[in-house]
């Protein structure tokens, strides 16, 4: 059995249509009954589009009863955790799905004696680079950028002790910003916001950001499941090289008008470094309040470098991301264009 929570997010997506598809074959995974959590009166109909024999078990990951209802019977289960929360209204929902409903699903799974938790983390328990030419990787020191990093940094704690303790078997993956099919809203505002030459480009856009297509995440999810030595570690996975957002917006473009006959305004929102910085104490002292706003957040990250290496993960899982930016974003702007 699989078990995958937030399976009728973005990610959990994803992952169950590469399981039920027989994609992930290739990696070691092969299709097996699928058992998905999703949040109680959250939409499950693509998920049902995808998977129509799916069991699908809606509650709250903080209810020990229905974690218990998802787990039963789930002895030697692989589980992929993919749920969070990246941008609640309030701070307080950071802590709550992210850090206290982890916890509270990796004790009922140390009870219920899985094979092996997946558990999916974020660049942002590290923060962001010192320069534009440094990169995370593994051995990097917890440096969290805001309560959104904060939580995941206390997450991956709690997730590192039930690994000392012998408690369970896991892997924690990092993903960067990611991209791909069946995306959110905001994802397709940001194609369009560039179509209509009004790409956020702050400070010189030299600065990079590590980005995962969805397939390639995927791909490193499966292989830290099912690779033996991978017990305890934590991985960055994303595609093999970082982009600057220059290069993002560029190749956004091209592909809209050489793929998809979209015709572009080129032109680009530029706006200088310090409206990020700015944004970022702005952001802070909101985020002081309780309180969380998006657009704010995301501008306050727009000139920082966020960029990892995935050397370890193709060492020790052997992970090769097969998808580059460019042929990532064909098949995710192929979702909206044709």
């Amino acid at each position: 059995m699989i078990l995958i929570t937030g399976a009728n997010g973005w990610l959990g997506l994803n992952l169950v249509d590469a399981i039920n598809k027989g994609r992930t074959e290739k990696w070691g995974q092969k299709p097996d009954k699928i058992r998905a959590f999703i949040l109680h009166e959250t939409d499950k109909h693509r998920l049902l589009e995808i998977a129509p024999d799916i069991e699908i078990v809606e509650g709250d990951l903080n209810d020990e009863k229905d974690v218990k209802q998802f787990l039963e019977g789930a002895e030697n289960a692989y589980l992929f955790h993919t749920a969070g929360i990246i941008h609640p209204k309030r701070i307080s929902e950071f802590y709550r799905v992210n850090r206290d409903a982890t916890q509270n699903l990796l004790k009922a799974s140390s009870k219920a004696i899985i094979k092996r938790a997946v558990v999916v983390s974020s660049n942002s328990p590290c923060g962001c680079n010192s320069s534009k030419d440094h990169v995370f990787d593994e051995s990097s020191q917890y440096h969290p950028y805001m309560n959104y990093g904060r939580s995941k940094m206390e997450m991956e704690i709690i997730c590192n002790e039930f690994v000392k303790k012998g408690d369970l078997d896991l892997v924690i993956i990092r993903a960067p910003w990611f991209y791909g099919p069946f995306q959110p809203y905001r994802q397709k505002l940001f194609f369009e916001m560039i179509r209509n030459g009004k790409a956020p480009i702050v400070g010189s856009g030299e600065n990079r950001r590590s980005m995962s297509y969805t397939e390639n995440l995927v791909q490193g999810l499966v292989l830290a499941a099912v690779t033996q030595k991978a017990l305890g570690k934590t991985y960055w996975i994303a595609d093999e090289r970082s982009y600057t957002m220059n290069e993002v917006v560029d190749t956004i473009e091209a592909v809209l008008e050489g793929e998809f006959g979209q015709k572009c305004d080129h032109g680009r929102l530029r706006l200088p470094g310090w409206i990020s910085t700015f944004a970022e104490k702005t952001d802070a002292l909101i985020q002081w309040f309780g309180y969380y706003h998006q657009k704010i957040h995301v501008l306050s990250e727009m000139n920082k470098t966020i960029a990892c290496t995935v050397s370890q993960a193709q060492k020790e899982l052997g992970y090769f991301p097969e998808y580059s930016l460019k042929k990532g974003i064909q098949i995710s702007l192929a979702e909206i264009y044709n």
